[in-house]
């Protein structure tokens, strides 16, 4: 049997097209001697290290895997013994080869397309739209400079040469506007008006929207119309967020005040991504976790925090053993309460699904819709 390698990636790319860039730019110039590979399988994560075990580095790389190639912004070692699973914070990444392909595919770009490509990581992405589009038609922007200049030695050992950018990607890079493309390689909690602003009328914009801040997120793809970007959702994803719009944990003063849910919070946390994107829409300022643990004892815990420079916090647990949904909440605002409403709202509108949603990005912000860009869900 042939050891894997870039066909076993091509399989993966949607298009004709993007299989021949994935055959010609073989993965494994962009993956680090030590790093650690998450599989989309659900297979366990794992330490890989090309000289200890070159074969499986090698089945890790030309596999459907997330490789991390960075934590806490580069001031720990990327080691196992420096690792520590919820206190180290991943930072960079080469993201798993259907994820990248799902991207590329739905930013389709022309033969001589101009694409601004925001997060570099570790150049993999930049040489494929160079493969397709010409290292002249691509400007990658890597807001960390040691992962930028990891990025162009890996580049210039293909002899690919993007237009290769140390700044925040936030503000996209107007010395090349107006761009045909913009393909976001890290999250976005709120899209940057920059990006639209430096887009074509016609032109694509494809990001992950992380509106949660963390977790998981949506896949976008905006077309441009001219002073606005509007678009639907298509999957789900979890990408690490843009530097700048990570927002720490703060401390939520004032106090508690308890009651008991009316809405049982399993139902929440099953809604699925299109009681995800409507809470998005109706409480754009809040964020919304609900976990079930069902494969242990049955509880579940549902938090929601008002995004800075919010005051409010709420929180829901359901025990089994006690048989009640015990709610404690912060602040001016009672967002368990808004949640429990803005959950029966999308139950009203016939639970849609999150294909039905798109979103708009304009001067004034960002706003979610349903069905129609129209049909803002935050009554703007």
């Amino acid at each position: 049997m042939a050891p894997p390698g870039p066909d076993d990636l091509a399989a993966l790319a949607g298009s004709p097209e993007w299989a021949a860039a994935f055959r010609e730019v073989p993965r494994e110039h962009f993956i680090p001697e030590v790093a650690q590979a998450s599989f989309m399988s659900g297979a366990p994560s794992r330490w890989i290290d090309r000289d200890r075990d070159p074969a499986g580095w090698r089945a890790a790389v030309y596999a459907d895997s997330t490789i991390l190639t960075q934590v806490d912004d580069g001031s720990t070692p990327l080691t196992e013994e420096a690792y520590r699973p919820g206190l180290t914070l991943p930072s960079s990444s080469n993201s798993a080869p259907s994820l990248v392909a799902r991207l590329l595919g739905l930013l389709d770009p022309y033969p001589g397309d101009r694409v601004l490509e925001i997060g570099t990581g570790t150049g993999w992405t930049a040489a494929l739209l160079s493969a397709r589009l010409g290292g002249d038609n691509v400007t990658t922007v890597e807001i960390d400079a040691n992962v930028a200049e990891r990025a162009v030695q890996n580049l210039k050992r293909l002899g690919i040469a993007p237009n290769t950018v140390v700044a925040d990607g936030s503000g996209g890079w107007p010395d090349g506007a107006p761009y045909d493309r913009v393909h976001v390689t890290c999250g976005a909690a709120s899209v940057p008006y920059a990006w639209v602003a430096q887009t074509r009328p016609g032109g694509a914009i494809v990001l992950p929207w992380m509106h949660g801040g963390r977790g998981g997120g949506h896949t976008v793809a905006l077309t441009v119309t001219g002073a606005e970007a509007v678009g639907r959702f298509h999957g789900t994803n979890a990408y690490m967020l843009l530097r700048g719009q990570r927002e720490p944990m703060r401390a939520i003063d004032g106090a508690e005040r308890e009651s008991t849910a009316s809405v049982d919070p399993r139902r929440i946390a099953r809604g699925g991504p299109g009681l995800t994107l409507a809470l998005a829409g109706l409480l754009p300022n809040v964020t919304v976790f609900a976990n079930e643990n069902t494969g242990m004892d049955g509880s579940v815990r549902g938090v929601a925090r008002e995004r800075a420079p919010g005051e409010s916090w709420a929180r829901v647990d359901y025990w089994p053993a006690k048989g009640r949904f015990e709610v404690v909440q912060r602040g001016p605002r009672d967002l368990w309460d808004e949640v429990e409403s803005a959950y029966l709202t999308w139950i009203r509108w016939g639970a849609p699904a999150a294909e039905r949603f798109g979103l708009t990005v304009g001067p004034d912000g960002q706003h979610v819709w349903l069905d129609r860009s129209d049909n803002r869900l935050d009554g703007s």
